[in-house]
């Protein structure tokens, strides 16, 4: 039910809204393809190191994008529309560059650590996120987070 309101919002925005800027919708489908985005580099990053139940976190990390498959295509979709209403000539290609770039963020931030302090500092993420439902990870999502602002504005509306 909450995917049919999702897909609601998308096919069906607020006219009142203007183009360029987010509805809250698309801020937290952009945030929670960050979260994804992030958690799989540092999957691969500390893929070495085991969580608390003795799981490699890159394949913990491809347990939690399996369990949460339906909600971050819902955030594909959702983004790819705001991208094509904004002319996108390409939506699907715009959002692999989103995607990379919020990779490359991370990335960049690993390589300015050593390995074994990244993955001390980020490797916990994974584990709390991999005990999260829908619910929880959408709240995550949804959260304004200081220093990772979504690329655009928020609508007034």
């Amino acid at each position: 039910m909450k995917f049919l309101l999702l897909l609601i919002a998308v096919a069906f925005p607020s006219v009142s809204y203007a183009e360029s800027c987010y509805t809250p919708i698309e801020a937290e489908a952009e945030q929670g393809i960050r979260i994804h985005s992030e958690l799989m580099v540092i999957g691969l990053n500390c893929a070495h190191m085991a969580d608390a139940n003795g799981n490699n976190l890159y394949m913990e990390h491809k347990k939690f994008t399996a369990k949460h498959e339906e909600l971050f295509a819902t955030y594909e979709k959702i983004l790819m529309e705001y991208m094509r209403r904004n002319n996108a000539k390409n939506p699907e290609k715009a959002l692999h560059k989103l995607r990379t770039e919020f990779a490359n963020k991370i990335s960049n931030d690993a390589a300015e650590m050593r390995p074994d302090i990244f993955c001390r500092k980020f490797a916990s993420r994974i584990e709390k996120a991999t005990q999260m439902d829908n619910d929880t990870l959408r709240k995550w999502a949804a959260m304004p987070f200081s220093g990772h602002a979504v690329s655009k504005s928020i609508c007034e509306g």
